[in-house]
């Protein structure tokens, strides 16, 4: 076991860019291990439904021929969780291939270890026959209809699938993992030298982000963990970390400031302090981790449930502005006497009012602002591309034509930039699972592969 472990983040989301120079100067730094996030649900459920990459090929394998110079070179190991963006095995799977060809053409020799964290429907049923899951947050009680209509279905593991590994396989050069909560890997390795729960978690719930602790935001970041704190500091010299920047990323997509809940229990940030040691570098101290008396892990799951198609436009007239939620309704309801998929759910039409409460919605404080302009978006779902079509470009007809009061132009009040208007966009996915189960062990959950390359 170490006093310090020195952990290098290179950048938030594996394939999102590693500038170069910054990251040789934390390879100078000796880290004990690179350890990169490889996925998120930020940008919805088709990358699960689909299932699609977050970044493509190319921008992948721009970033691991980098990470992998280092590891054959200088010797770092190389940690990846949520690998390509769902963390399914066949995302896994890429991962591995995309390491194998940058091996074979540089002539390395790595040690890999595949870890999986698809579930079997069948399991899912049983769990929820057993009364084992419960909603995540704001989702609905799971229905078996819901297990069913998923495409895939992952859990988020927590640190003990990465323990596993790198006690068995104490040599592993790079682990490629399935979908993972994201401190998970960085709380495995220090979970290997005596460091507290509290420390590591809290340590990786900022950095699993890379450099966006920083001020300005950066990419590249180096953790220093000892047992009782850590440090952090950004490799570009044109950063530095605060305590203001570190705890507010502390803050960052969190229910609650105070109490992080994860696989295994919660992180307690009610005595955290941050402390500045020097014009660049900030040392965090006092986070605790309270064990939970059940071991749950998140399940994702998600499936296509229609087609989409959109239009998009420009009104400027005040006149029409000044009474749009009235006049969408209104088209909305026209809409649903023509079509009677909309009248039974299997459709919908979605209007997004950009410049008058387009982002935040019923939360806008500002909502009683009238804009000069504002940009509109209509999106139609429906079980067809077809339909969607249809029912899309006559919406987009009706925003065109439908008379308002005080109308003064009978024509020219909708400004489309698009030719064709209409966009046939393809599958819309939707979360059908997004539930806690509850589990005995890990070990069988997320079984791991040991691979030559």
């Amino acid at each position: 076991m170490k006093d310090e472990i020195r952990i290098l983040t290179p950048n938030g989301i594996l394939g999102y860019g590693i500038p170069e120079a910054d990251f040789w100067r934390g390879i100078d730094r000796n880290p004990d291990a690179m350890i990169v996030d490889g996925g998120s649900t930020d940008p919805g459920p088709y990358l699960l439904g689909l299932p699609k990459t977050i970044v493509s090929r190319d921008a992948y394998k721009r970033d691991l021929s980098l990470m992998l110079d280092a590891c054959a070179n200088r010797k770092i190991p190389v940690y990846i969780s949520s690998a390509g963006g769902a963390g399914i095995r066949e995302q896994v799977d890429l991962l591995v291939s995309l390491i194998q060809e940058i091996a074979v053409d540089k002539g390395y020799h790595f040690k890999i270890a595949k870890i999986y964290s698809d579930i079997a429907p069948g399991v899912v049923r049983q769990a929820w026959a057993d009364g084992k899951i419960s909603p995540c947050a704001s989702a609905p009680v799971l229905q078996e209809d819901d297990i069913d209509m998923a495409s895939n279905i992952v859990a988020q593991m927590g640190a003990e699938p990465f323990v596993n590994v790198l006690r068995e396989h104490p040599d592993v050069d790079v682990i490629v993992a399935g979908r993972s909560y994201d401190p998970a890997p960085f709380a495995a390795l220090c979970m290997m030298h005596g460091i507290e729960p509290g420390i590591y978690w809290h340590m990786g719930k900022i950095v699993e982000c890379g450099a966006n602790c920083a001020e300005p935001k950066g990419k590249v970041i180096l953790a220093t963990v000892r047992r009782d704190s850590f440090d952090l500091e950004p490799m570009s010299p044109k950063e530095r970390c605060t305590p203001a920047s570190v705890a507010a990323h502390t803050l960052y997509e969190k229910a609650r400031p105070d109490l992080l809940v994860g696989p295994g229990g919660t992180i307690d940030l009610r005595e955290a302090s941050y402390e500045q040691i020097n014009d660049r570098a900030v040392r965090v101290r006092g986070s605790r981790f309270i064990e939970s008396a059940d071991y749950t892990v998140k399940l994702e799951g998600a499936g296509i449930v229609g087609m989409r198609t959109i239009f998009i436009g420009g009104i400027r007239d005040p006149i029409l502005i000044g009474q749009i939620d009235d006049y969408l309704s209104r088209i909305k309801a026209d809409a649903c006497k023509t079509y009677p998929e909309i009248r039974s759910g299997a459709a919908q039409i979605i209007f997004h009012v950009y410049g008058m409460n387009g982002v935040m919605g019923e939360f806008e404080p500002m909502a009683d602002a009238l804009p000069h302009e504002i940009g509109l978006l209509g999106e139609v779902t429906a079980p067809t591309q077809e339909l969607a079509n249809t029912i899309c470009s006559s919406v987009r007809i009706d925003v065109l034509h439908t008379a308002y009061d005080g109308q003064l132009a009978t024509a020219g009040n909708f400004a489309i930039p698009l030719n064709p208007p209409e966009n046939p966009i393809g599958p819309v996915c939707k979360y059908t699972v997004y539930h806690l189960m509850k589990i005995d062990s890990t070990d069988t959950l997320f079984p791991f592969e040991i691979v030559e390359i």
